[in-house]
């Protein structure tokens, strides 16, 4: 999650900016894009789950927001959150946890009234300060960011009972043969914890319609703030974007959250809307998040500072001549996913985490193919064109060897050449 984030908002991979785990801090002389657009004259302003560390208001305005409302939705923050103190002093059955269940067919149903929710403080803020910003003559960059769909899962009435009658499609079930086939470092990620790969398919299929149910709670509020900004006047001149910083796996090969680097944890929703300057259209090229932020940069006419990493896909938007990446990569480095133990754990340099050398992970995926490297643990290959539900690893296989050592290769060449501006000297730059 925050690493995700991190990388969204500087253009740049956890490697560089040092944000490798959640609940830990950017490197200090990171830029991220609100202070970029702030020194460029707009307002700034973000409206829930910023998830930033140390996650305070003051650390989130240090980084260019000038308006902040924060709420990253998990009790561990609450003492921060404003949605928690909104609720307070508006909800009358506040002492009742954002996270209680209430008796009902859909076992997660939340206790909580919808207007209450974490969505609906989320939207009713976005919409407030949108408001605000639309009457200024200033440009304006406003950061919403629901915590929906999200475990625990909740979903309040009448949301709760909108899926009741869907027999939803349920990944196939994995067993614990099927995990041990799986190189070590993914194995102790799947059965850390309580392990949940056979979990009771109805309890899974509720959780399914409760996701779906979370997803629509998204949707209303997403168009409530769309109604609004039609309101204001301002649709033809403000570029919309709508992503997430990961998927969830919902169980697909026995892994309930993410962390890894399947599909279902690694492909996000992605549209951009700017009416009269980009044609509906969908699209099939590799882009990846640290590519946004430069986008933003071109779409706005401003400069792309030189330690962004990602490149701008606004050409592709646009309409004009655009070279689609060949390959795309990310990255995953934590170490409390192969321990067990939450944030404690013991590392021992030479010799790694309870039996994994480096607890880190690079991926790379080309249209067709998607590798993923463990060092000291071998790794994955999967052929996405034959085989979208990485079902099948084809990294030992003979006839894959080249394809492997060519992508091993191109992961090398990405390393060595991702932070090509900060390794070159200041005097030789122009």
């Amino acid at each position: 999650c925050v690493p995700s984030r991190a990388s969204y908002f500087t253009g740049r991979y956890p490697h560089s900016h040092k944000n490798r785990v959640n609940y830990t801090p950017c490197d200090g002389r990171e830029v991220f894009l609100q202070r970029m657009l702030q020194d460029a004259g707009y307002r700034t302003g973000t409206v829930g789950k910023l998830h930033y560390h140390p996650p305070t208001a003051d650390h989130a305005r240090s980084t260019g927001w000038d308006t902040v409302y924060l709420d990253d939705g998990v009790p561990r923050t609450d003492a921060h959150s404003d949605y928690v103190k909104w609720r307070q002093a508006k909800d009358p059955n506040a002492a009742v946890s954002y996270n209680a269940l209430a008796a009902a067919r859909n076992p997660f149903r939340a206790a909580i009234q919808y207007e209450y929710t974490h969505a609906a403080w989320t939207g009713l803020h976005t919409r407030k300060l949108l408001g605000e910003f639309a009457a200024d003559s200033r440009p304006f960059f406003l950061f919403s960011s629901f915590f929906d769909p999200h475990s625990p899962y909740l979903a309040p009435q009448p949301f709760d009972s909108m899926y009741d009658d869907v027999e939803p499609h349920l990944p196939r079930q994995v067993t614990l043969e099927d995990i041990r086939k799986l190189p070590l470092p993914l194995q102790k990620q799947i059965l850390r914890f309580k392990p949940e790969y056979g979990m009771d398919r109805t309890r899974l299929a509720w959780i399914y319609r409760s996701y779906y149910a979370m997803v629509s709670m998204v949707d209303r509020e997403v168009g409530a703030i769309l109604d609004e900004l039609e309101r204001s006047g301002k649709t033809g001149n403000t570029i919309v974007v709508f992503a997430s910083d990961h998927g969830d796996q919902l169980l697909e090969h026995g892994l309930m959250g993410k962390n890894v680097f399947f599909e279902a944890s690694m492909r996000v929703p992605f549209m951009v809307s700017w009416p009269g300057r980009i044609a509906p259209s969908r699209r099939n090229e590799l882009i990846e998040t640290v590519d946004l932020a430069p986008t933003l940069h071109e779409l706005c006419g401003l400069a792309v500072p030189d330690r962004v990493q990602g490149r701008s896909f606004a050409p592709l938007l646009t309409g004009r001549p655009y070279q689609a990446r060949e390959m795309v990569f990310a990255e995953n480095s934590i170490p409390e996913v192969i321990t067990a133990n939450s944030m404690e754990y013991a590392y021992w340099p030479g010799k790694g985490v309870a039996g994994i050398r480096h607890p880190d992970a690079k991926m790379v995926r080309t249209v067709r193919w998607k590798l993923t490297h463990y060092p000291g643990h071998g790794g994955e290959l999967y052929d996405l064109a034959n085989d979208p539900g990485e079902t099948r690893n084809l990294y030992s296989e003979p006839q894959c060897a080249s394809t492997v050592q060519d992508l091993k290769g191109a992961l090398l060449d990405w390393m060595i050449v991702a932070d090509e501006t900060d390794q070159i000297a200041p005097k030789w730059l122009p």
